[in-house]
């Protein structure tokens, strides 16, 4: 089962990529007519921030702003998981500057080219792109000080994996900043069937306590909320209204 719901992401994720658009572009039918710009606005990013980043960088797949959350310094090592194109990473490259780095991980191969091609046309020097699933991080032990990740955490089938493979490769003193989508009650069960609701991280969605409770089982403390806020599913997606009142989104911040 674990297989099959990677293999229907993976390749949903590469025909997202392989059209140029976001998901939620006009040229796919997961999702409805807004632009990748205008979804990235109102889930928190400034036009500032999406000018600043090469184009085919932002394909309108995150449900929050975690870099802005991040309070990234420079000279630090960053971890994006679930990098897509490389959106937060750039974004990220940005803060931690040249004597920083960031690494962005996914497992879709389409995605790892997409973004490697956007790291060279930005000049990019600064960050790397690995193939691989953020459950099994290609990343060595205690080597990251701040690890990001944007609406990606729902489309694994084994969060708790994927919270003990961040406490892992975080130093001692690392932090945790999440944005991504919980429920506030149970899913509808058609929605929790549907391939492209689990490709817009919406069937993949738990509980909010089942999710805070994993990141706290995995060894981290001071795990917060920072923000919580209603996800505009109806604008979004197409034939999911009936999620509206049952999925929000969250960012959190937690610490080793």
């Amino acid at each position: 089962m674990e297989r099959d719901i990677k293999r229907k992401v993976r390749e949903g994720y590469g025909k997202i990529v392989m059209q140029g658009g976001s998901c939620c572009g006009p040229s796919s039918s997961c999702c409805g007519s807004s632009s990748a710009k205008d979804i990235s606005k109102a889930v928190g990013y400034s036009d500032s921030e999406i000018n600043a980043v090469p184009e085919g960088a932002n394909l309108g797949l995150g449900c929050g702003n975690p870099v802005a959350i991040a309070s990234l310094k420079e000279g630090q090592t960053v971890l994006d998981l679930g990098a897509g194109a490389g959106f937060d990473a750039f974004l990220a490259a940005k803060k931690v500057g040249k004597s920083g780095r960031v690494i962005g991980v996914d497992m879709t191969p389409e995605m790892i080219d997409r973004a490697r091609e956007n790291a060279s046309k930005g000049n990019y020097t600064n960050v790397e792109f690995r193939l691989g699933e953020i459950e099994k991080l290609p990343v060595e032990d205690d080597s990251i000080d701040v690890i990001i990740s944007n609406c990606v955490i729902n489309l694994s089938p084994d969060k708790e994996s994927v919270f003990k493979e961040a406490f892992r490769v975080l130093k001692t003193g690392g932090s945790l900043m999440v944005s991504d989508l919980v429920l506030t009650k149970a899913l509808p069960e058609n929605l929790k069937q549907s391939v492209e609701a689990y490709v817009g991280c919406i069937a993949g969605a738990i509980e909010r306590d089942a999710y805070l409770g994993f990141i706290a089982r995995a060894g981290f403390r001071n795990v917060e909320v920072v923000s919580e806020s209603g996800y505009p599913v109806d604008a979004l997606f197409e034939g999911l209204e009936s999620a509206e009142e049952v999925v929000a989104s969250i960012k959190v911040r937690a610490e080793k």
